[in-house]
């Protein structure tokens, strides 16, 4: 039996996305407490790229959950350095866990692998392509600072190669959010992206400048300049360091302004906001834990049992659908 894979946040109706912040909520009470829920359950860990809190919070919470896990480690010294295919590796790392948790650099990586296995797969990042886990803790957290209604967003920095941003863009289109994206002319929405989020209702609103909107948002999403995408570095240090905010930045800001960032930072954010009312990165990154637990919960679950979440038609099932 195929079971639903967790791809990209374009697969999520609203009701999915409040069962799984509804789920986390309940983890995240008692997250430092073991369960036996998933006993024996194991989780595939194959990292093409690196990773530090996207990989170790889903270690932390199969563990949490009674489970275990595997990891392909290295590519260098996996089968891969070999020529095996992306395809057969997951072939073969399906027959020695029950859910798999894929990070690739190639843009639709994920979309493909689902094709291949009978597990659940999680997305961990596809390249420029999407991060769907990272979104959920992203709402998480927004959710709890600030709620998901009538909400005044920015996100600012890398739009055009930051997979965090195209991922949280659709995902707030399901709720009543005003998105405004700031970032220099040349890593603007990519035309795909833009054209899907006004498909499904946004209004697309473009600026060069944090400071003609700061003072009117409840939530600023900071990302990083993603060097590694450039293909050209020249392209890479007209930008760098371009966007950056520092306690007199946020001088224009609403007190109650929320600054999140999907980490790792380099200089877009000064260590002055650390200590801020405004931070709410490193607790962005360690809510990491509770969505991912419930994640997985809900998706073993339903490999268990075909329980889990109702589909967007509501008939019960996997969560929001199948994603292949």
């Amino acid at each position: 039996m195929r079971h639903d894979h967790v791809i990209s946040a374009k697969q999520f109706s609203r009701a999915d996305l409040e069962a799984v912040l509804d789920r986390a909520a309940e983890f995240a009470d008692a997250q430092r407490s073991a369960t036996d829920a998933h006993e024996g359950a194991l989780l595939a860990t194959a990292f093409f790229e690196p990773s530090t809190r996207t990989k170790m919070s889903f270690e932390a919470a199969i563990k949490r959950l009674g489970g275990d896990v595997i990891d392909m480690g290295p590519v260098e010294y996996s089968s891969v350095s070999k020529g095996e295919t992306l395809a057969d590796t997951l072939r073969v790392i399906e027959g020695y866990a029950d859910a798999i948790v894929l990070r690739h650099p190639m843009e639709g990586a994920a979309t493909m692998a689902a094709e291949y296995v009978d597990v659940p797969l999680f997305n961990a990042g596809d390249g420029a392509g999407q991060h769907p886990t990272q979104t959920l803790l992203d709402l998480f957290t927004i959710r709890e600072a600030e709620g998901l209604d009538d909400l005044t967003i920015g996100i600012m920095g890398d739009l055009k190669y930051g997979r965090t941003v195209h991922s949280l863009a659709h995902a707030l289109t399901t709720f009543d959010a005003r998105q405004h994206f700031i970032s220099p002319e040349s890593l603007q929405l990519p035309r795909g992206v833009r054209y899907d989020l006004h498909e499904a209702g946004a209004q697309v609103r473009e600026h060069t400048d944090l400071e003609e909107v700061l003072p009117s948002l409840d939530v600023l999403y900071v990302t990083r300049i993603q060097r590694e995408r450039f293909p050209d570095e020249n392209e890479y240090r007209k930008v760098a360091g371009e966007y950056q905010i520092d306690a007199e930045t946020l001088d224009a800001a609403s007190d109650d302004l929320a600054v999140l960032h999907p980490l790792p930072r380099v200089d877009e954010i000064a260590p002055e906001i650390d200590d801020t009312e405004h931070a709410r990165y490193f607790q962005q990154a360690h809510n990491g834990v509770p969505v991912r637990m419930a994640l997985l919960d809900l998706l073993l679950s339903d490999a268990e049992d075909s329980g889990g979440l109702a589909t967007d038609g509501g008939s019960p099932g996997a969560l929001g659908g199948d994603a292949r």
